[in-house]
């Protein structure tokens, strides 16, 4: 967590992007409203730091693909 800075980019294992970095609190990471879908842009979200599979430059890359992102977070799953 220690490498992944504000305004990073964020991609899922299949190369698709899933947001910019905002900031990390605790153990999560907080991605920029600038990335929300249409209706989700007055709130941020985030992604739990155990999907991070790597740090690689200024890209963050997930361990599951970009779509896997938004399924888990409708399913109550904390990410």
């Amino acid at each position: 967590m220690a490498d992944i800075k504000e305004h990073m980019k964020i991609i899922g294992k299949d190369g698709a992007h899933v947001g910019t970095v905002d900031g990390v609190e605790g153990d999560r990471i907080k991605l920029t409203r600038n990335d929300n879908p249409a209706g989700h842009k007055d709130h941020h979200h985030y992604i739990d730091r155990k999907l991070v599979g790597s740090v690689e430059g200024d890209v963050v890359k997930l361990s599951v693909n970009a779509s896997s992102v938004p399924e888990m977070e409708a399913s109550g799953a904390k990410i």
